[in-house]
């Protein structure tokens, strides 16, 4: 006898089990790479292990996953998962600023305005100028705190320097490097 009809439409749902992310991210799948990194990065209830977690953003990184970029970047900075090496940092952190990523935006305005302290008077001006258009960038897409730090790196810019900020910064956006728009900040 055969089966009935709501089995024979119905049954082969039981067998048919979606590939888990382990799995997908075995496979190649950057987004679940990624989120196999961010879990074993923030495990509730235990230790997160940073190895596994810098393991996989590498993969996904290496497939251009801009969230992982920028992770990996950071994890590079900290010497969490991996050994601290500003260079990594740096590399994966621009790799995901320049893609449109606004924390990494942030991040590396960040970078160059510390910079700025730590340089010569004449690279300090070039320092800021990367740090005015990065913290820019940021802000026009509202991440917290750029804004704040654009006015305060403005106040202490010349009017020329303000103009070359935002010149860079439109510059990198018609570049097609994402789809921010520039709007121009005034000198305070």
């Amino acid at each position: 006898m055969g089966q009935p009809w709501f089995q024979k439409l119905f049954g082969n749902l039981q067998t048919q089990q979606p590939d888990s992310t382990q799995t997908k991210a075995a496979n190649g799948d950057a987004e679940a790479q990624f989120s196999l990194g961010s879990g074993y990065a923030s495990v509730t209830g235990t230790v997160p292990d940073y190895a596994q977690a810098a393991r996989w953003y590498l993969q996904a990184a290496n497939q251009d996953h801009v969230p992982a970029q920028f992770a990996l970047g950071t994890m590079f900075a900290v010497g969490k998962g991996v050994p601290r090496n500003d260079g990594e940092a740096m590399l994966w952190i621009r790799r995901a600023a320049q893609q449109g990523h606004a924390a990494a935006q942030h991040a590396l305005g960040v970078r160059h305005r510390r910079a700025s302290f730590a340089s010569p008077p004449s690279n300090a001006v070039e320092s800021n100028l990367e740090a005015f258009k990065w913290f820019h960038l940021a802000a026009a897409q509202r991440h917290a705190g750029s804004d704040a730090e654009l006015e305060s790196i403005t106040l202490g810019m010349t009017w020329e320097q303000v103009l070359e900020g935002n010149r860079r910064a439109a510059s990198f956006v018609a570049g097609g490097s994402n789809s921010i728009a520039a709007e121009g900040v005034q000198p305070g």
